[in-house]
């Protein structure tokens, strides 16, 4: 089978993607190895919300049309979004057809499926950042008796064994959970390491309003100074949740759950914590100020002072005089340990040298510059702060589609040059 192009994913990403090469007459198909929006189907828990409010569902040819534009999307009501976004653009898509392996070919690139192999001068990976949950090596070490789950395999309170909980990470899903969690009544230990403080609400409008008029999210790659380490930045300590509170340190604590440091270790049935949790606390304070700053002097610049609620802070994160530094599971009755550390791609079946010693694809704001031809879509800081936010994979899809076209025609004029010579 031919085609011009293969896209990889049917999630957000997969689909902005095929909306630009549609517009832009590039003869494509799209690959998913399950159905659309697969991944909000099969590995999100149950009371899972969006993090964006619904008016920042923005795709290309598409948008939110409800009464509701500062609400945020159940899963459910993003699977169906997703579902009418592909119902609106009608993308060549094959479902049920898990991608087994990409190499190059003399052409450009060969895609193994099972529906067949397809011949390709382009293929866009679109398979998403969240693929796989990472699991520390420490989590071998836990006594027998203990469950652990990742997020994924987690559908909700009611599921669990009865018992403690520690959740081991502190960005928004492990916020998340632990708030859910201690408010079903459960004791609830939350293991914290580095993380991004923010408000869901500053001054009477949302955290991503915000980041939206002031222009954060539009910052691009090569604008920052440290960009690995922007990439591998926790997310917001937020949640979408209709009463819009906070699920902060100080937000968790208030209802009882227990924040203790990093999870360093295990020995005998024990939990060595870390002693930065103090260090670690306070620089999410300063960085959550540091925010706040460029919020209210992106307000004063234009004369919004007067129309919007008066600028104010929040009170540092609270930390024990003396915080933990060893934690008895058993003795604290905990029975089960969620791994909220994050998730990494699953690359397994690309046939092409372009991963990295940690197994990421190696690219510059997306172009897969070792592979012409090769692209990556919807990874943390793609090409802007909001790449992997159903909001920034348009403007992301739009620029990589543009050079993938320069690419083709780049292709064409090597090809005649060649047969020209001959």
């Amino acid at each position: 089978m031919r085609t011009t192009a293969v896209i990889v994913g049917a999630g957000q990403a997969g689909l902005a993607m095929s909306w630009w090469l549609a517009a832009r007459g590039v003869d494509h198909v799209v690959l998913e190895r399950g159905e659309v929006a697969n991944t909000w189907r099969r590995e999100r828990w149950d009371s899972l919300t969006l993090l964006t409010p619904n008016w920042q569902s923005r795709l290309p040819g598409f948008g939110y049309e409800g009464s509701q534009p500062d609400a945020f999307r159940t899963r459910d009501e993003t699977i169906a979004f997703l579902q009418a976004y592909a119902r609106c653009i009608a993308p060549p898509l094959r479902e049920h057809c898990p991608v087994t392996a990409v190499r190059r070919s003399a052409e450009g690139y060969e895609v193994e499926s099972l529906e067949g192999t397809w011949q390709c001068r382009a293929v866009v990976i679109a398979s998403g950042a969240y693929n796989i949950a990472r699991v520390p090596a420490v989590a071998a070490s836990l006594p027998p008796d203990i469950l652990q789950l990742a997020p994924p395999q987690y559908c909700g309170p009611a599921h669990l064994p009865d018992g403690g909980v520690l959740v081991v990470g502190a960005a928004a899903t492990g916020a998340q959970l632990a708030d859910e969690i201690r408010r079903s009544g459960r004791a609830v230990t939350l293991a914290v390491g580095e993380h991004v403080r923010a408000p869901r609400m500053y001054r009477g409008r949302d955290l991503y309003w915000w980041m939206d008029v002031t222009g954060l999210h539009d910052e691009r790659f090569d604008q920052i100074e440290n960009l690995t380490r922007a990439r591998n930045l926790p997310s917001f300590q937020i949640a979408g949740y209709p009463d819009r509170r906070n699920i902060d340190l100080n937000a968790l604590r208030a209802i009882g759950v227990r924040i203790v440091g990093r999870l360093a270790g295990m020995r005998d049935g024990k939990a060595q914590i870390s002693g930065s949790l103090r260090n670690v606390c306070e620089l999410a304070d300063l960085k959550l100020h540091r925010l706040l700053n460029t919020f209210d002097e992106w307000a004063a610049a234009r004369g919004l002072d007067g129309e919007i609620v008066p600028p104010h802070r929040f009170a540092p994160t609270q930390v024990d005089a003396s915080p933990p530094l060893s934690l008895d599971l058993a003795r604290s009755g905990i029975r089960t340990v969620i791994w909220a550390t994050g998730f990494r791609p699953d690359y397994s079946w690309l046939d092409v040298p372009v991963l990295d010693r940690k197994c990421n694809i190696v690219h510059d704001g997306g172009v897969v510059t070792d592979a012409p031809g090769l692209y990556v879509l919807g990874l943390p800081f793609l090409r802007r702060r909001k790449s992997t936010l159903i909001d920034g994979v348009g403007d992301d899809a739009r620029d990589l589609s543009a050079h993938l076209v320069a690419h083709l025609g780049a292709h064409a004029v090597r090809t005649a040059a060649v047969v020209t010579s001959r």
